[in-house]
């Protein structure tokens, strides 16, 4: 029999937490999987909170559930280690840094006039193409590795032609969860590395229960004002996202750029900086509940770029600190919520089935994603086709990390304006 995960009892104080993952948060490039092997290197290898089974078993329930799965497995890490005040810090010092840079650049990127700001804000865009495309084939390789779920995803983007936004991206994971669930490929495991936290199984269902609340009230408070409704269309962004990371791009396009409240040009550059910075790519909403404003006002704060007159900054830091908060709260309480009750689940062939179908619809719904908005937004001849190629390139067969090809797409961008 299989030796039972171990975490070590030690206990943790929230001040040593939060030193840790400030570290991380402010050098931790390259994405959640990148984070996953910088996480295992300071919490299981230097500084042995726990050992390599146990981490083993936190990922693959962070990757199961929807949301950002480096950010829940740090969160896990600060509440092992030092409680709820340690998880709070955590995320705290893991995520603040990456939102503080991309809040400033919503708030201050108006500056950036002239053939060289906006040939930079372009390159940023272009910079999307690559950066997404490299995301779509990493991902179909793992999710897609046979012709079953390759079917899969490419009815999901069938589904989304038929019907985009956010219901179709809905009805494409439940049709992949039946679709993995007929194939039934999945296989259970013996459920002995147990993960002994501080969560009970009431704690578990209260969160739950607070998870639907908020995904079933959330939509019925959007009359009450812009912040509400923005804290409605991240908070359910952030209750689809299988598998973190880059497929919240297609639900945030279909939340803020459709209604109206982001304009697309705007959309893209931040998604271009956002890779420029180190951190949890979720950190993007903050970028986006700056620059978001009602359809109906004049949307945006890039006015320099875009023409538009900038909202003030401290509604931008609000609409920045509400969409940040509400994209990531519901990872976390579907995490407190899973977690008395993983070991027993994840026996289930049936519940890996379903995972397995419902994550390769979501290969089909980022390469939905690929061609629109991010392709037919930033490519807009041969020259831009050219750039976004070679940063392609330099991704996938160079492996350069994404900040060092945002900055030459910026470059790039920068040269085509003034060419």
């Amino acid at each position: 029999m299989a030796e039972p995960a171990r975490i070590r009892r030690t206990q943790g104080t929230v001040t040593e937490v939060f030193a840790a993952f400030l570290k991380l948060g402010l050098t931790a490039f390259g994405g959640p999987v990148a984070h996953l092997g910088y996480f295992r290197d300071e919490f299981v290898t230097r500084r042995k909170w726990l050992d390599d089974r146990a981490y083993a078993d936190l990922v693959a329930l962070c990757q199961f559930l929807p949301g950002p799965a480096s950010s829940q497995v740090g969160f896990a890490l600060g509440l092992m280690r030092a409680g709820w005040a340690g998880a709070a810090a955590a995320f705290a010092a893991f995520t603040l840094p990456s939102a503080l840079l991309l809040l400033g650049f919503a708030l201050w990127a108006h500056f950036l006039t002239g053939p060289v700001g906006q040939g930079a804000l372009h390159g940023l865009k272009i910079a999307a193409v690559a950066i997404v495309a490299q995301a779509v084939w990493g991902m179909a390789r793992n999710l897609c590795p046979d012709r079953e779920r390759a079917a899969i995803a490419v009815l999901a983007v069938a589904l989304l032609a038929a019907l985009p936004g956010a219901f179709g991206m809905i009805g494409a994971i439940l049709a992949g969860g039946l679709a993995g669930l007929a194939l039934g490929r999945g296989q259970g495991t013996d459920g002995t590395a147990a993960l002994p936290v501080p969560v009970t199984r009431r704690g578990g269902l209260v969160a739950l229960v607070a998870f639907a609340l908020l995904l079933l009230l959330l939509p019925l408070a959007v009359g009450g004002g812009h912040l509400l409704a923005l804290a409605d269309s991240f908070y359910r962004a952030g209750s689809l996202v299988f598998g973190g990371g880059h497929v919240v791009l297609p639900l945030l396009e279909a939340e803020v750029v459709r209604p109206g409240w982001v304009g697309a040009d705007e959309f893209l550059a931040g998604y271009g900086a956002a890779q420029a910075v180190p951190g949890p790519l979720f950190t993007f909403a903050a970028y986006l509940g700056a620059v978001s404003e009602p359809a109906q006002a004049a949307p945006g704060m890039l006015s320099g770029m875009l023409g538009r007159t900038p909202a003030p900054t401290p509604a931008g830091i609000i609409g920045g600190a509400v969409a940040l908060f509400a994209v990531f709260l519901p990872g976390f309480l579907l995490l407190i919520a899973a977690l008395p009750f993983w070991d027993g689940f994840r026996r289930q062939p049936a519940a890996q089935s379903a995972m397995q179908g419902a994550n390769a619809a979501v290969v089909g719904i980022l390469g939905a994603a690929l061609y629109q908005p991010v392709f037919t937004s930033a490519v807009r001849g041969m020259p831009d086709f050219a750039l976004a190629l070679a940063c392609a390139v330099l991704l996938i067969a160079w492996k350069l990390p994404s900040w060092a090809v945002v900055i030459i797409a910026g470059l790039g961008g920068v040269g085509l304006a003034l060419s």
